[in-house]
């Protein structure tokens, strides 16, 4: 470990993206940022400069890293793409919606009597497959996905989908993972090699991840 990360430049997504539906209501998740900020903490202190893309996380700054704030997938994407294009590694920690509303009201939606309106949802960019198809050379790209059953054929597929070199797979739901200060994992690698992370602390998590993200950099020149 050490200053095994000096000399790099690495970017780091945390936090949950919100999709709004009208000036007061968005579409969201439960993710508090902790696992991110922990992560863009353990590269400043192995000697990494780290930029934190950041969406509506109520944490302290992480300290000695630069931090960009969104708030939708969209902001999420503009600004992960920029930094990454100059990064050794990045790793996607945030929870990014999968769908936003089609359309945002611009003006509250108000109760009209009877059942509402159906909310249409399209796509969200995936940022992590657009990140490995246009990856520097040697950059390591690694992903997080959150699922609740079958935790290593799900992330298998989605590591085979995604085109990253590392994914980090952990259960959610009643009290796991999301909002809480420790966290537990499956590191799936695309040379087929699997870490089991048990529960504990996420900072702890985040140097299992730049352990297995350092061992794959290639030298600096």
């Amino acid at each position: 470990m050490g200053q095994d990360l000096r000399g790099r430049r690495v970017v780091v997504s945390a936090g949950g993206t919100r999709e709004e539906i009208d000036p007061v209501r968005f579409i969201g998740n439960w993710s508090s940022g902790r696992q991110g900020y922990a992560l863009a903490e353990a590269a400043v202190a192995r000697g990494a400069t780290a930029t934190v893309v950041a969406a509506n996380v109520g944490l302290a700054d992480p300290a000695g890293a630069a931090v960009v704030r969104v708030t939708s997938a969209c902001q999420m994407r503009s600004a992960v793409l920029s930094a990454a294009a100059d990064a050794d590694a990045v790793v996607m920690a945030a929870a990014v919606a999968d769908y936003r509303p089609a359309v945002r009201s611009e003006q509250k939606l108000k109760k009209a009597g009877g059942a509402p309106p159906p909310v249409e949802l399209v796509e969200n960019p995936d940022i992590l497959r657009e990140l490995a198809a246009q990856r520097r050379p040697g950059q390591i790209l690694t992903g997080f996905a959150a699922e609740t059953e079958n935790l290593a054929a799900n992330g298998r597929a989605k590591l085979a989908a995604k085109g990253c070199d590392l994914l980090v797979v952990n259960q959610v739901g009643s009290g796991l993972a999301f909002g809480t200060s420790d966290n537990a994992a499956l590191v799936l690698a695309a040379d087929g090699t699997v870490t089991e992370v048990p529960r504990g602390p996420k900072a702890a998590l985040a140097d299992v991840i730049w352990d297995l993200v350092a061992a794959r950099l290639p030298p600096l020149a």
